[in-house]
């Protein structure tokens, strides 16, 4: 789990199943963030205008004002906000009509309360960096102001890539991450290179971690990679 100073980050839960909001209200609370919640869209808004997050966590299945026109509105507010949408469905049309409507993170039901740590986090790092001091994760820091990575008290000598897939990884921590899902997130949608790009640059920051017997960074075949932090 992270260590970082999260006081005076704003979040707003929207969801109408009781047990789901109860238990990420309780978690992220427990995370040092500051916790907002509703329960149906109209509840939402009045609620973002009230408090102005800095992040929402908005589930698409509501009655009345669904999550799709949450996120509209919102968006449509000008504010500076990241807006994560949770889904029961993994549908494409889904997912494209919510980053159509200017969303900027997708997850989909049923999902681990880690892999929603590091989704608030990157969200956090690539739009509110001010709000974040050093991020730690095991034995790594992560200083995203200075584009510093710090394993075991060494800053690494990274390349611009390199420090953005090790970020990505180090992140991700206990999560499968696929090399087609590495590729989209790291190199971006339209990168046009091959796969095999990945395990260069998996192969190049193991040398520079010392981790020959790939102990640190897992290969599970057919799968991907898996950081298994000590």
């Amino acid at each position: 789990m992270p260590a970082t100073n999260r006081k005076g980050i704003r979040l707003l839960l929207v969801d109408d199943e009781p047990h789901i909001l109860e238990f990420l209200e309780l978690g992220l609370m427990n995370e040092g963030f500051e916790i907002y919640t509703a329960a149906d869209g109209e509840s939402a808004l009045a609620q973002y205008r009230e408090n102005q997050p800095h992040i929402v966590i908005l589930d698409v299945m509501m009655p009345g004002m669904n999550g799709f026109e949450v996120c509209d509105a919102i968006k449509r507010s000008g504010n500076q906000v990241a807006v994560i949408m949770l889904t029961a469905k993994d549908e494409v049309e889904d997912r494209v009509k919510g980053l159509t409507l200017g969303a900027d993170d997708y997850l989909v039901k049923p999902f681990s309360f880690s892999e929603l740590l590091a989704r608030i986090g990157a969200r956090l790092r690539n739009q509110f960096p001010n709000l974040l001091s050093e991020v730690a994760y095991g034995p790594f820091r992560i200083d995203d102001r200075r584009k510093e990575l710090i394993y075991r008290d060494n800053v690494l000598e990274l390349s611009p890539t390199e420090y953005e897939l090790l970020t990505y990884i180090v992140m991700n921590n206990g999560v499968v991450l696929s090399k087609s899902l590495i590729l989209d997130k790291v190199w971006g949608y339209d990168f046009g290179g091959e796969e095999n790009i990945v395990e260069v640059y998996i192969r190049s920051l193991r040398d520079k971690l010392g981790d020959k017997e790939h102990r640190l960074i897992r290969t599970l075949r057919g799968a991907g990679y898996r950081l298994d932090l000590p």
